[in-house]
């Protein structure tokens, strides 16, 4: 990986047990690229937490990213495909087992998470692909939705607003009122916390659905 001195990331360190955070921090400190943060409520860019998959683990997972609204790295013992799917609903935005975290992976996958990216055992990921097609096929797609909580109409008005149409140009394209999609539009820009229209395309573009 190339290192990019320019940014530096702030981390804070948080776990179920005093060593396992002392062991996490020490790791962390002297890293080219990231900041260790000791003070208690000082703001991050990332957290590493080590935990467990268990209820306790979720249960602290899903305080952290509700009170920092900053990714979370995990750093758990095991590991299976079940554990993988339990972490990423619980916020999770990378998970490394313990074992196989050298200062370098750790760094990167904090990194990464800075970044808005996934860092996850490369033979876990399959897992976490199959779990993600059979929720847009049985579940999501049924009605007409897909995993990014984007419904087919919403998508097709999204595309037409990137290819410069107007509204009531769109209405005509798909056979819609003009309120309508007014309305489609306002809806996923307050579901998303999208300001206006090219926000919305942008948003849309990233996710790759059009």
């Amino acid at each position: 990986m190339t290192k990019r001195t320019s940014i530096r990331y702030r981390v804070a360190v948080s776990g179920t047990d005093p060593i396992s955070e002392a062991g996490i921090t020490a790791q962390l400190r002297g890293r080219t690229n990231l900041d260790v943060v000791d003070e208690p409520g000082a703001t991050c860019d990332v957290t590493v937490a080590s935990l467990a998959p268990d209820d306790t683990g979720i249960a602290l997972l899903r305080q952290l990213t509700r009170s920092s609204g900053q990714p979370v790295v995990v750093l758990v013992s095991e590991l299976d495909d079940n554990d993988v799917l339990r972490l990423a609903e619980a916020g999770a935005t990378g998970v490394l087992r313990r074992t196989e975290s050298t200062p370098e992976l750790l760094e990167h996958a904090v990194m990464r998470a800075a970044e808005g990216e996934a860092t996850l055992p490369p033979e876990l990921v399959g897992g976490l692909l199959r779990h993600v097609r059979s929720l847009q096929q049985h579940v999501l797609g049924p009605r007409g939705l897909n995993i990014t909580g984007l419904s087919d109409r919403e998508i097709s008005v999204l595309s037409l607003v990137a290819d410069g149409l107007d509204t009531k140009a769109i209405a005509t394209e798909l056979c819609y009122s003009e309120r309508t999609i007014k309305n489609v539009l306002q809806d996923v820009m307050r579901r998303f916390g999208l300001k206006n229209r090219s926000h919305a395309v942008a948003f849309a573009l990233r996710q790759g659905l059009i």
